[in-house]
């Protein structure tokens, strides 16, 4: 560039400018040289696969395969004609440019970044080990292998490849950032922020990716916070920042938000596949869609069963999910078994294993592992407020499920609640309970299956006092339940109570 200012035109000048410029990661540079030089009569035909590089790097495929085809073949042009029918989900250039593929480094290593890009981690490991064990001084490689390792959640043997690369390059962006994301897996989000406190300060100019890498991991590390000011530009720059911005839009219940944002995704990683899979079943619960259910069922299905993930704790989940939703609760059990030492303290993973148990009739212990839940978000769902309800009903503690009445505002919900405790507790003979349920039911609905209900239940009572199974005492209060219903049976029920009461001394 000096040369050029004072006016000495060097002999290729422009197409080293257009590399250094595209080697600093400055594309739009590189793409001014490399353009203007396929524009001159005498271009270095070369200049065409050069031009093609900048362009896919700046996400214009098109216009990279475009320069590709006019570029004489050579290795490089191959390797981007490979990595293009990719992006383009070509598959049928993607197997002719695979097939042309030499066993050279540079071809290999292009291979092995397509296999971590189709999730075959374990084959880009191979790959990558095989080059590392002729060129130990290739010490890039490790981080490759490392991702691949973190790909398929061994993040402490990541950690231990990465540490070779580390030890070298101290300040390696990339590394650090994927240090900070095994901390993050093996401890928690503060650990994993803590690695990434050099960085957010030392991330020079010329790694603007790395800024906005960073800045993604972040927020999740701090789980969520700021993420609708820093994922939604990175949306189509990091591929992750989808996800999890559809992630966040789930944990705020903006289902609608998450659902918009991923319904035209097409699925290629488990990840994917799943998060697609939950946002469909979230949908169909909330609107009551059983269209959004089965799609939901279908990608748990196809996770689940793939050769991949099938013993992997995420494909199990999926299983489990795939037949909640059938409502195969046998089936729930077998899968959430074989991984609930894995989440023992997970209020999430604990409130769908409660469900399926109680669903089996294991009311004893799915009462239990209801109480493990410490989620206050989860505690106040009516699904868990009516499961519960249940199990102590069909655990002889009526009295427990009555006091989760008590504490619920009147709402649609605690009618709901008042109905399931009348019936459940009738159908348990436990009728005092059931009569109180039926007593407020009645006031709030003039409906006269409330007041059959009641009739029923206090009758109940009076004969467990009768069989010696209820104290004396309640019978005062059955006739002062009776005694508020307006219905002419009500007397005659009441001067056979008071009769027997009268006979057996039993103050009303």
């Amino acid at each position: 560039k000096f040369k050029q200012q004072v006016g000495e035109e060097e002999e290729d000048g422009n197409l080293w400018i257009g590399y250094c410029a595209f080697h600093l990661g400055d594309y739009k540079r590189a793409l001014e040289e490399y353009e203007a030089l396929t524009k001159q009569p005498t271009c270095n035909p070369d200049v065409w696969v050069n031009l093609a590089c900048t362009y896919f790097f700046l996400g214009m495929y098109t216009q990279a395969e475009q320069a590709a085809l006019k570029a004489p073949k050579s290795g490089l042009q191959n390797r981007l004609l490979f990595h293009l029918a990719h992006k383009f989900s070509d598959e049928k250039k993607l197997m002719s440019s695979h097939q042309n593929l030499q066993d050279v480094t540079e071809d290999q290593l292009s291979l092995a970044s397509i296999h971590y890009m189709r999730s075959h981690y374990q084959e880009a490991i191979d790959i990558y080990k095989r080059i590392l064990l002729d060129n130990r001084e290739y010490l890039a490689l490790n981080v490759y292998v490392a991702l691949c390792y973190y790909k398929l959640d061994y993040y402490d043997v990541s950690q231990e490849v990465l540490a070779v690369y580390l030890q070298q390059v101290p300040d390696s962006t990339i590394a650090l950032n994927l240090k900070a994301c095994n901390h993050f897996r093996l401890f928690n989000g503060k650990a994993a922020e803590a690695e990434l406190k050099n960085l957010t300060d030392s991330a020079s100019s010329s790694f603007e990716f790395g800024k906005e890498l960073i800045k993604h991991n972040l927020v999740v590390f701090r789980g969520g916070e700021g993420a609708l000011q820093v994922l939604p530009p990175l949306v189509d720059v990091i591929p992750e920042a989808r996800l999890n911005l559809v992630i966040y839009y789930l944990q705020q219940d903006d289902v609608q938000e998450a659902y918009n944002l991923i319904k035209d995704l097409e699925p290629t990683a488990p990840q994917e596949y799943i998060l697609k899979g939950v946002v469909n079943a979230a949908l169909g619960q909330e609107m009551g869609s059983r269209d959004h259910l089965k799609i939901a069922q279908q990608f748990f299905q196809l996770v689940g069963e793939s050769a991949s993930e099938c013993d992997t704790i995420p494909g199990r989940q999926c299983m489990s999910s795939c037949f909640f939703l059938l409502r195969q609760f046998p089936n729930v059990l077998i899968y959430l078994n074989s991984i609930k030492s894995y989440f023992y303290n997970n209020d999430t993973f604990n409130f769908n294993y409660a469900q399926a148990k109680a669903a089996m009739g294991n009311f004893s212990e799915a009462e239990e592992v209801f109480l493990l839940i410490q989620s206050e978000k989860i505690k106040s769902d009516f699904v868990y407020l009516s499961w519960l309800a249940r199990c102590y009903i069909m655990n002889k503690k009526p009295q427990l499920a009555w006091k989760l009445y008590l504490k619920m505002e009147t709402s649609a919900d605690s009618f709901n609640l008042l109905q399931l405790i009348a019936n459940d507790c009738y159908k348990m003979r436990q009728f005092y309970y059931s009569a109180k349920a039926f007593d407020v039911l009645e006031r709030l609905d003039s409906n006269p299956e409330y007041w059959e209900g009641k009739r029923g239940a206090c009758v109940g009572v009076f004969q467990m006092i009768l069989a010696g199974r209820e104290a004396k005492e309640t019978l005062r209060e059955v006739l002062h339940l009776l005694k508020s219903t307006g219905n002419s049976q009500v007397e005659y029920i009441v001067r056979v109570m008071k009769k027997w009461a009268k006979e057996n001394r039993v103050p009303v």
